[in-house]
């Protein structure tokens, strides 16, 4: 097999590229993709010993897990926007396999509420938990697709030239803008039932942020995106960067991985990106520098104050903040997935209590309080594939909520060598998140043969995020405020891509290349046909 990517500390970086791009994750490789199925060569440099950021998997000890890709919806369906971008950037190459009729469980202590999928087997499911709400859950439904329909307007403005922009950008804005409220009083408006409310907010942990605290618009689009199932893709996560690679490779492209970039190299008027200057000192040209690393990451250390400070950058980022980290429990079982009776939906605990927001404002205040919400994932039984590879073994991961303060006091130390009283710490929330996972998995005590946790620490080790947050920034109404939140910045020739310039998802940043290279490009590269 050609090998897809090379490392820049053993190989060096020759010829001349049209665009580099800083970051090799979903929203990094999509944009290459695009501009180098559209004539361009295209520079990928990712700092990680790994490339693929979030759609990379993860080995120990003869295991894998999935770090961020659990399920993706709608690929199953080929006329679906987001079936034709990874067709067409993979050249039909990336196949997926459904999860079945029941994508996402959510449980409340004891009682347990399944996600259907398919517009009619939601409704029927949830009215059967409800069955004095049938009305408030048939609007839900029907607010869920108004609000995912109106965000095409507002989408479409983003990658706008200016002029055309001050002419009809206000106005496309404003009608994906009338769902910005918070979700919960968007739901509190088609029910009193607080019950209800908490189970159709369980997907929050999709993007991170409470009822109370999130944007309708983010609910609606990681609602609909699901309604009709779940998907993996075949050969597990890392399939995403194997099938795209080739691509940009096509085009003349490269990808290197250890190659981390310290800045942007700007002209003396910081008018214009000319560059990136790599860790190591040495400086890669292109006319096009395009940052994958997030829009706090590329505006506050990648380009110089004065230039932060000519363009009102420094102010524009007060208006919106990170979003939370995370704690990632991997688990390796040497049993298979058929013996331990593993199922494919992901599961989503809760305490007993239906107000999220109280339970995760709690834990905030006291860490041993009950964790307000655990996520659980079954990569060895959404993989078909899976046994082909890992024969008599089988994967879980395990996710929960976690604020970067929790673990910022071991931040200078180094990875792996954090000390006892880190190891202790991580410890203590691994037992935490096994004894969730065996309140509905007894059969699985005992059987753990590996298991790692990962902290917000990991993910500024890796990803380079500055609090380890996972989603990019909060998915809040203020958010969706701002306008520049957008592929192209004030500064000629440096655009951005990924999820701050949409909304986090594998769709989302999957569609924000297509947004990033349409606005290089002047060309609409959304729904093109492989």
């Amino acid at each position: 097999m050609e090998k897809l990517f090379k490392s820049f500390k053993r190989d060096k970086v020759e010829g001349n590229f049209d665009a580099i791009i800083i970051g090799s994750g979903l929203g990094g490789l999509s944009t290459a993709a695009y501009l180098s199925k559209h004539g361009k060569k295209v520079l990928v440099l990712e700092r990680h010993y790994e490339p693929g950021g979030f759609t990379h998997v993860f080995k120990r000890r003869g295991y894998e897990w999935d770090v961020g890709v659990h399920y993706v919806g709608d690929v199953h369906r080929p006329y679906t926007q987001v079936a034709k971008m990874f067709n067409y950037i993979t050249e039909g190459k990336l196949k997926w396999e459904e999860m079945g009729d029941v994508y996402d469980v959510a449980f409340f202590g004891d009682k347990r509420y399944e996600f259907h999928k398919g517009k009619e087997g939601f409704i029927k499911q949830m009215q059967s938990y409800f069955p004095d709400e049938k009305r408030a859950i048939e609007l839900y439904v029907e607010m869920v697709y108004l609000c995912q329909k109106s965000q095409r307007s507002y989408f479409m403005e983003k990658p706008m030239p200016n002029i055309l922009s001050s002419l009809v950008g206000n106005r496309l804005r404003k009608k994906g803008l009338s769902f910005n409220r918070t979700t919960y009083e968007v739901l509190k408006d088609i029910t009193a039932n607080e019950e209800l409310i908490a189970v159709l907010s369980t997907q929050f942990g999709d993007y991170g942020l409470p009822p109370k605290q999130s944007s309708f618009i983010m609910h609606a689009m990681v609602a609909k995106h699901y309604m009709n199932g779940g998907c993996y893709p075949v050969g597990g996560s890392s399939m995403i960067f194997k099938c795209i690679a080739p691509v940009i490779m096509k085009g003349g492209g490269e990808i290197y991985v250890n190659a981390e970039v310290e800045e942007i190299i700007l002209d003396k008027s910081y008018k214009k990106a000319l560059g990136v200057k790599m860790k190591n000192g040495q400086e890669l040209f292109a006319p096009l520098i395009i940052s994958n690393a997030g829009v706090i990451n590329t505006y506050q250390h990648f380009i110089p104050k004065e230039a932060n400070q000519k363009y009102g950058l420094d102010e524009k980022l007060t208006k919106v903040k990170p979003s939370f980290g995370h704690f990632c429990l991997y688990l390796g079982f040497d049993h298979s997935t058929e013996e331990l009776g593993l199922e494919k939906p992901n599961y989503w605990i809760f305490p007993d209590s239906y107000d999220h927001d109280k339970n995760i404002e709690d834990y905030l205040e006291d860490s041993d309080k009950e964790m307000p919400l655990v996520y659980v994932s079954f990569p060895s039984a959404k993989d078909p594939d899976w046994e082909n590879r890992y024969p008599g073994k089988a994967s879980i991961d395990v996710i929960a909520l976690a604020p970067y303060e929790w673990v910022e006091k071991w931040k200078d130390e180094r990875w792996k060598k954090r000390g006892d009283e880190y190891d202790n710490f991580k410890e203590k929330i691994t037992q935490r998140m096994l004894e969730k996972l065996f309140r509905y998995h007894p059969q699985l005590r005992g059987k753990v043969d590996f298991s790692e946790l990962s902290t917000p620490l990991s993910t500024v080790h890796f990803v380079n995020y500055q609090k380890g947050e996972l989603y990019g920034l909060d998915h809040d109404t203020k958010r969706f405020e701002q306008k520049f939140l957008r592929p192209k910045t004030p500064i000629k020739n440096l655009y951005l891509t990924g999820q701050d310039i949409i909304t986090c998802g594998i769709g989302a940043v999957l569609a924000s290349g297509a947004l990033t290279a349409t606005t290089i490009l002047k060309k609409n590269m959304l729904n093109l046909e492989y």
